[in-house]
């Protein structure tokens, strides 16, 4: 008990000093908008970390001798869809979620069992082992009975139509690319984010080089935003703190 109360004051202690500095960098921009992030390397950034995928096995190279068309290429021309590092392509981000589960169980159990003894045994019991007017018959009696019940529902309709422009980070030794884009703009004192990364195919890319998230594996896509309104919509940093410290 004293390790616990001892770990959950150092937690506390930490969550502390970091609200303090977060703090003071929002009293340090008071009156000011939130700044923008810089446009930086993505695979520079803390905690990038390089895909590594199940790839299938090289076979041998293909050479098509005397001839002006290219192995893999859509078009006689030079394909101008993204396929090296640092290329530029267009993400279409098309979200149109909804589930709805509504669950319930119940169940029920009653058990009753009765066990005595009569005639010659019973009385013999009675007078040596049980107390006066004990009736032999029913001797032992056991019941039970339990019961539960649960229900559940999950109600939830999300939709994202926007676009982004995403950059080749890493190309796949089976030709996948591995692509991540950022966009933040802001309006008065907010900035949307849209972060979204992924695995794509090159055939997926279209020939005017846009690709949907529906066809982006491993697609990490987040949608937020950061200023007064969404400081507003948290709750104060002591809140967070009990809410994570407190058993009940």
């Amino acid at each position: 008990m004293i390790h616990e109360l001892t770990r959950a004051a150092g937690i506390a202690l930490i969550a502390l000093t970091a609200a303090g500095c977060a703090a003071g960098e929002r009293l340090a921009n008071v009156g000011q908008p939130p700044t923008l992030s810089a446009i930086n390397d993505p695979t520079a950034a803390p905690g990038y970390r390089p895909v590594h995928m199940p790839m299938p096995e090289s076979g041998p190279p293909e050479f098509n001798a005397n001839s002006l068309w290219r192995s893999g290429a859509r078009a006689f021309f030079e394909d101008q869809r993204a396929s090296r590092i640092g290329d530029i392509l267009t993400v279409n981000v098309i979200i149109a979620d909804r589930a709805q589960i509504d669950n319930r169980s119940q169940r029920k159990r009653a058990g009753n069992e009765q066990m005595g003894a009569r005639g010659a045994i019973g009385n013999t019991i009675t007078d040596k082992f049980l107390k006066d007017g004990t009736d032999a018959s029913a001797m032992v009696d056991l019941s039970s009975d339990g019961g539960s019940s649960g229900s559940g529902s999950v109600n939830r309709k999300e939709e994202l139509t926007t676009s982004v422009a995403a950059v080749v980070t890493q190309v796949l030794p089976n030709g996948n690319l591995v692509i991540e884009g950022r966009q933040e703009v802001r309006v008065n004192f907010e900035v949307r984010e849209l972060i979204i990364a992924g695995i794509v195919r090159p055939e997926d890319i279209s020939s005017t080089n846009v690709i949907d998230s529906t066809k982006i594996a491993e697609a990490r896509i987040s949608y937020g935003g950061r200023g007064q309104i969404s400081d507003v919509q948290q709750p104060r940093y002591g809140q967070q703190i009990l809410d994570i410290i407190l058993p009940f």
